[in-house]
């Protein structure tokens, strides 16, 4: 195959259930010069067999990676595999709704941005809509990097969402350093931003992906944990970035975190019902 034009990059580790419509939303897409690569980061389900599936597909990569190093690990791996002008990366039970590929990578072409975002849908485990439309508040038009990122920082969350709702320019995600290895919650986040201090954003306002709920998100530790990363996201990018988060952004954002992490327990509280 010639060089793509678009590397979708999925780490999967013990996807087994979720995996194959994952790969199938992706290669579903009508788009040319695409490549698909895997890497099954030593699951202990039968992932690996399900990627087996796809393996006589040309667009299809699949790979291992060693067991070790946490998720950044195999985000790394697959990404440094890619050879796309522009790249997405969606976990392993996440899906691509149609036509994002082709609006995305338009949207990057057009613009001369280094990074776009979609909406999602949050679903439940079972692929049902439990939240629909969701993102980018404030960030619904063309702006500098660094104004996206001081909006982040104000609004104490992650504007921009998960990886699948993003595409950036792969040549600017490795000029930065890859996907952040000093971080759990915010690996994307945290990419994101040495991304975007070198570049443009542009929203992509339609729904482009799901973002899959499960079990493990209803713990209130896990709540307080990304409460504490997320207040020091904003003092690590306020301490590289000055002259883009001032200390009033990080006081606000550390304020307004604090706030979210009580918003989210309750919508937990009630996602978990609603989702049996």
């Amino acid at each position: 195959m010639t060089t793509p034009r678009i590397s979708v990059v999925v780490p999967a580790y013990n996807n087994a259930r979720t995996l194959a419509e994952t790969l199938r939303s992706v290669l579903d897409q009508q788009v040319e010069d695409l490549e698909l690569i895997v890497a099954d980061h030593a699951s202990a389900d039968d992932t690996w067999e399900v990627m087996q599936a796809f393996d006589a597909d040309p667009r299809v990569t699949l790979l291992r990676t060693e067991g070790g190093g946490g998720a950044v690990r195999n985000w790394n791996r697959v990404t440094d595999a890619a050879s796309g002008a522009y790249i997405k990366l969606v976990c392993g039970d996440d899906v691509l709704r149609p036509g994002v590929l082709a609006r995305q990578a338009r949207l990057l072409e057009e613009t001369g941005a280094v990074l776009t975002a979609s909406k999602r849908d949050i679903v439940d485990s079972s692929g049902k809509v439990v939240m629909g439309g969701w993102g980018l508040t404030g960030l619904g038009r063309a702006m500098s990097g660094a104004d996206a990122l001081r909006r982040t920082v104000r609004a104490g969350r992650n504007l921009l969402g998960e990886p699948a709702s993003v595409m950036m320019r792969r040549e600017a995600l490795a000029a930065a350093g890859g996907w952040h290895e000093d971080f759990s919650y915010f690996i994307d986040l945290a990419s994101y931003a040495r991304v975007l201090v070198g570049g443009g954003f542009t929203p992509d306002l339609e729904v482009g992906a799901t973002f899959r709920m499960s079990d493990s998100q209803w713990s209130v530790a896990l709540v307080d944990a990304q409460t504490a990363e997320a207040r020091r996201f904003s003092a690590w990018l306020r301490a590289e970035h000055p002259d883009i988060v001032t200390e009033a952004d990080r006081r606000m954002g550390d304020v307004r975190a604090a706030l979210m992490a009580q918003a989210r327990r309750v919508s937990y509280r009630v996602l978990k019902r609603r989702m049996g």
